[in-house]
């Protein structure tokens, strides 16, 4: 990193622990640091229950380590990210309010005039490909539509973090890579930081710069960091095809696939 400054999210010796109904302290994620530059599109992947939406909370301020910090462009993560839009995995649309007006709700909560907002959240539904679905409610959109007006309605307010848990989760496999297609093309044009967590490590691949991976809890680390040096733009049909691709796959499941045998015998 060139310096603080450069840098969007840095965790720094982040642990974080709950105390159980029982009064024990579980401790979920020890001593984790991490680095995502501005611009930069970092996936974390780990095997189930391994803490990874949990270090997703702490930059975004929901979470607070009970050691090491959060900082934020170089200042410590007090309260809540105001500079982070967070896309959740299940859909966080009001289901009384049309596709334009769930686009628009940040906007209209920040003091922005109506129309203004509309126009705006017109504007993020054509470049999501539902300009013509303005009018419809949540209910009478397909489940990649509804995603697609969730990830207008996160970067209508043009945050500039992105922070993203599961965010293709429920959906089915097509519909997943056209997602990460769009969500590439909205990322190459904006150029936001990305804090992407994914159980499938092929689709962190095929989306980041970077694959940071953590260990099977309790007391979850990260192990391992690994640049993704293949060519942008991406298609993501395309590039999972490639040699380079199922080269880095091989490497990373190398390790990766101990950490989830490990989780899946502690849950078996």
């Amino acid at each position: 990193m060139s310096g603080q400054a450069s840098t969007a999210i840095a965790l720094r010796d982040a642990t974080v622990a709950f105390r159980l109904a029982d009064g024990r302290v579980y401790t979920a994620v020890e001593n984790a640091s991490l680095d995502v530059a501005d611009g930069e599109f970092v996936a974390i992947v780990g095997p189930t229950g391994c803490g990874k939406s949990t270090l997703l909370n702490v930059a975004a301020g929901l979470l607070q380590p009970v050691a090491g910090q959060a900082r934020i462009f170089g200042a410590p993560l007090a309260g809540l990210n105001r500079d982070a839009g967070y896309l959740f995995q299940a859909d966080a649309l009001f289901p009384w309010k049309t596709a334009i007006d769930n686009v628009a709700i940040g906007l209209d909560v920040a003091g922005t005039p109506r129309a203004e907002a509309l126009t705006r959240a017109q504007g993020w539904l054509d470049t999501v490909g539902l300009g013509a679905f303005a009018g419809r409610y949540p209910h009478m959109l397909s489940g990649g539509q509804r995603k697609r007006v969730g990830l207008a309605q996160v970067l209508i307010r043009d945050p500039k973090i992105l922070l993203m848990d599961e965010p293709f989760g429920p959906l089915d496999a097509q519909t997943r890579q056209i997602m990460g297609n769009l969500l590439l093309q909205l990322w190459s044009a904006h150029r936001k930081a990305v804090l992407f967590v994914t159980h499938d490590l092929e689709e962190a691949i095929a989306l980041a710069d970077r694959v940071v991976i953590m260990s099977s809890g309790p007391s979850s680390r990260i192990i391992g960091d690994w640049r993704v040096a293949l060519p942008r733009p991406r298609d993501i049909f395309e590039i999972r095809l490639t040699h380079e691709f199922h080269a880095l796959h091989r490497e990373i499941w190398g390790v990766l696939r101990e950490q989830v045998m490990k989780a899946y015998g502690a849950v078996a």
